[in-house]
């Protein structure tokens, strides 16, 4: 049965009633501008570097100078090889996110904070992981484990920093995720005084650059030279693209062995507590820079020498070099027209 109309009368009620309750709701006056200081709001920190150069080192050793500052440090391992946190723990590795949701989900359970993240001396650590070798792209892993972090609550957590470890290799999207999403408010980069390091670090300002033009927010607050060995190269480097050097990690044996046993050396009141309370300070501080990335010559020019092989000319191969001595030429089929 269709629904009778309401009479006139009945309308003209609700809408005065409407009415009434908009005015009301008009004549409230709006809160009073907030003056106080700003809440606490989480610094998110992605650092870039080479594979092998020491970001896992650099950070398990400044996540820990600054939780003994005080602050509240989360440390997210981002590298496939889940070894970001290994030396935090003396060696051992975390369950990574990945495989622990793989193992929660085939047997019906849900991934509980305590399963993936872990505490030494008030830093918390996790390890996002990653495929298998030859068994699937690590760049889609990381975006895979982000994708996990977020129904763990990310966003809702409350740390005075996350230092997220990544590979630099800003190429592939998933490493480039914190860059191309604004995830992060800044970068640091990781290198040495070699040109392979030095051209990751390189292509990660460039990423920023690019992502800058595009309407991202990201810029690179400095870099860490690690295992310095005083030729200049890395310091030359920052420099030329704008960005300051936070801190200069020498190539001393002695960070070298006790790094090799899993030992913490960014330890208040150690031999080396001072450089890394100044990494620790420099990295809460730094501000984000836009920085200005070299072209391949630039970058090779960081390593002038008088005998560097830069001259050697290009010389176009033919056919007949690439075929050798089977080479037969051919007529072309190309119709070539007269002019009319």
């Amino acid at each position: 049965m269709l629904d009778r109309p309401q009479p006139v009368e009945h309308r003209v009620d609700v809408q005065i009633e409407h009415r009434d309750r908009l005015r009301r709701e008009a004549a409230i006056e709006p809160d009073p501008v907030v003056t106080a200081e700003p809440a606490k709001e989480t610094q998110v920190i992605a650092i870039y570097g080479k594979g092998g150069i020491g970001k896992s080192f650099t950070l398990s050793n400044l996540s820990y100078m600054m939780a003994q500052q005080g602050k509240k440090v989360l440390l997210i391992g981002c590298d496939p090889k889940s070894d970001t946190t290994s030396l935090l723990f003396g060696g051992r590795s975390c369950p990574t996110i990945i495989e622990t949701s793989a193992a929660k989900k085939a047997s019906g359970e849900e991934v509980e904070i305590g399963d993936v993240c872990f505490m030494r001396d008030g830093v918390f650590a996790m390890e996002l992981g990653g495929p298998e070798v030859g068994r699937g792209c690590g760049g889609r892993g990381i975006i895979h484990g982000f994708e996990l972090l977020e129904k763990l609550g990310f966003h809702d957590w409350d740390f005075d920093y996350v230092l997220l470890d990544f590979l630099g290799d800003v190429v592939c999207g998933g490493f480039g995720l914190p860059i191309a999403r604004d995830m992060c408010q800044k970068v640091i980069v990781v290198g040495s005084n070699d040109l392979q390091s030095l051209y990751v670090a390189n292509n990660v300002c460039s990423a920023v650059q690019y992502f800058r033009k595009l309407g991202g927010n990201v810029g690179v607050a400095g870099m860490v030279i690690n295992k310095d060995d005083g030729t200049g190269e890395a310091q030359a480097f920052a420099k030329s693209v704008g960005i300051p050097v936070l801190a200069a990690i020498p190539a001393d044996d002695d960070i070298r062995r006790k790094s090799a046993n899993y030992e913490i050396v960014g330890v208040p009141g150690g031999e080396w507590a001072p450089l890394f309370d100044e990494l620790g300070a420099g990295v809460a501080d730094a501000p984000p820079l836009l920085p200005t990335p070299l072209e391949q010559d630039g970058l090779l020019g960081l390593f002038d020498s008088d005998d560097d092989g830069k001259a050697a000319p290009l010389i176009p191969a033919t056919a007949a070099d690439m075929n050798g001595k089977a080479y037969v030429e051919r007529p072309s089929l190309e119709v070539v027209y007269d002019d009319a």
